[in-house]
């Protein structure tokens, strides 16, 4: 067949692309046609996202990349979860939305709890609980009687934001939903139970659509302003993480294999036909999220990349120079191995520092350990770390599920730092197939190629991108010092 065009927006936490995929029928290539920054605005003591600044970047990634290829078939639009915004009876944008580290929703959790205790919020929904989710925000906003939850006409996850902006339509797509904690994944709707202590209406919450379906057709007025033909809009499985999830190239689907999403999350956990809902899997700290075709992500959230990302923000003043990650990945393997370990779930690495190394060299002083000092040293224990984390959580996950994991599929931007990698698969004494980094906008094509009519489901999907990408296997080798320095950074746990 003749090649097709199809156009995927990934935004990250900290970055987003406009990514064109050409697609011949049984492999595609992809091209970053237009990359921007995603920079979180504070004003009056609130942290905002600068959604208008993002859509115009959308829109220039539209432009660009019909310029180039001319015609495109559809796009699709995948984004972070938890955070939302809403709309007039009037059409119109009430506020920006906030940003999950904004201090407010971690402040409401108290009120939360007092009506929801953790526990029951996982009964009632599935999810996974964080002070970061929505229901937290839509506490903060009904405490100070916000003028935003008042007119609010519909209530738009941020992807659902951005559909309706390019298409005047208005629906909550299904992966993004179940990142709010207030949809039951049981019962696949929103909580009464949650919307009625909250006393908001459900006439606010739109039609919840499945990944694969179409959203609309570019509005006549972004049209006319970017002056090209009309594009289709199809949603993907929005959040991010389930578009990761979706576009994983499985090596070997006999075996029983886990996923491990490296961006400033990780997400880490396996696939299942149904959400698991105990009290183990509450206590562990695991969640559900929802998936493609009727997948269920049973999931735990850890604190990633964001660390090393915050410490490099505080490196790159000091130097006065925009320091680059290959020169990071260079020096920090010669720097002490196992000198000093954190806890990237500890609730001092959450919010954001402007001198994070700092915040290190203090959790490791509090703990009685080494105080990792310099760019090399602190990098590698924080790497360290990272990979000790992974083990703990992969243990948990056989434990919850009743199963060895056999293959560990790990994808991201994280997939390009190969030593650790290699650190993962040794520590774990398992294989890991690392790649592609750019699994997320391999999910968001899959689903528009779906949506389509390309091809019929994820696994053919899956079989293209393995066509089509270049993935690493890494074999374990060394596992007994990852096993003596695993028993000492259990103390620290």
């Amino acid at each position: 067949m003749a090649s097709k065009n199809y156009l995927v927006f990934d935004f990250g936490a900290s970055n987003g692309r406009a990514i064109v995929a050409k697609f011949d029928g049984s492999r595609f290539d992809l091209e970053v046609t237009h990359r921007f920054d995603n920079r979180p605005v504070y004003a009056t003591g609130t942290l905002y996202w600068d959604i208008l600044g993002l859509f115009s970047e959308l829109k220039i990634g539209i432009s660009v990349s019909q310029k180039a290829y001319k015609k495109i078939e559809s796009l699709g639009v995948d984004t972070w979860g938890v955070d939302f915004g809403f709309i007039d009876k009037n059409g119109h944008l009430i506020s920006n939305p906030h940003h999950y580290r904004d201090e407010a929703r971690a402040a409401a959790a108290q009120a939360v709890h007092k009506d929801f205790p953790p526990e029951k919020l996982f009964e009632l929904t599935g999810g996974l609980i964080m002070s970061i989710m929505s229901v937290y925000h839509l506490y903060s906003l009904k405490i100070n009687n916000a003028i935003e939850l008042s007119n609010a006409y519909k209530f738009l996850m941020m992807p659902d934001l951005f559909n309706y902006f390019l298409t005047g339509n208005t629906y909550n797509e299904f992966t993004e939903a179940t990142t709010s904690i207030i949809y039951d994944q049981k019962n696949k709707k929103y909580s009464d139970e949650i919307l009625g202590k909250l006393n908001i209406s459900k006439d606010i919450f739109p039609q919840i659509i499945q990944p694969g379906s179409k959203v609309g057709d570019l509005q006549s007025s972004v049209l006319n302003e970017l002056e090209i033909p009309n594009i289709s809009v199809i949603a993907p499985a929005s959040h991010d993480s389930a578009s990761a999830e979706t576009g994983i190239p499985v090596i070997d689907s006999k075996k029983v294999w886990a996923f491990i999403s490296m961006g400033t999350w990780l997400v880490a956990g396996v696939e299942t036909s149904e959400p698991i809902i105990t009290k183990e899997a509450f206590e562990s700290g695991y969640g559900n999220e929802g998936g493609c075709e009727g997948r269920n992500l049973f999931v735990k959230n850890i604190n990633g990349l964001w660390i090393i990302q915050q410490c490099m923000g505080k490196w790159r003043k000091d130097k006065g120079e925009n320091i680059q990650w290959p020169e990071i990945d260079k020096i920090y393997p010669s720097a002490k191995p196992f000198y000093s370990f954190i806890n990237v779930d500890d609730p001092v690495f959450i919010a954001p520092s402007s001198d994070m190394p700092k915040v290190i060299a203090n959790y490791c002083k509090n703990k009685g350990q080494n105080i990792p000092e310099g760019i090399a040293q602190i990098s590698r224990s924080f790497y360290e770390s990272i990979v000790l984390k992974i083990r703990f959580n992969i243990e948990q996950t056989q434990n919850l599920i009743g199963k060895k994991i056999e293959l560990v599929q790990l994808v991201g931007g994280g997939t390009n730092n190969k030593l650790i990698c290699q650190w993962i698969s040794d520590s774990l004494g398992v294989p890991v197939a690392a790649g592609p980094t750019e699994t997320t906008a391999v999910g968001n094509l899959i689903m528009q190629l779906k949506g389509t009519g390309e091809i019929k489901d994820v696994n053919e999907g899956r079989v293209i991108c393995r066509n089509s990408s270049d993935v690493l296997l890494y074999e374990p080798k060394g596992k007994e010092i990852w096993d003596s320095a695993y028993e000492k950074y259990l103390k620290i746990l």
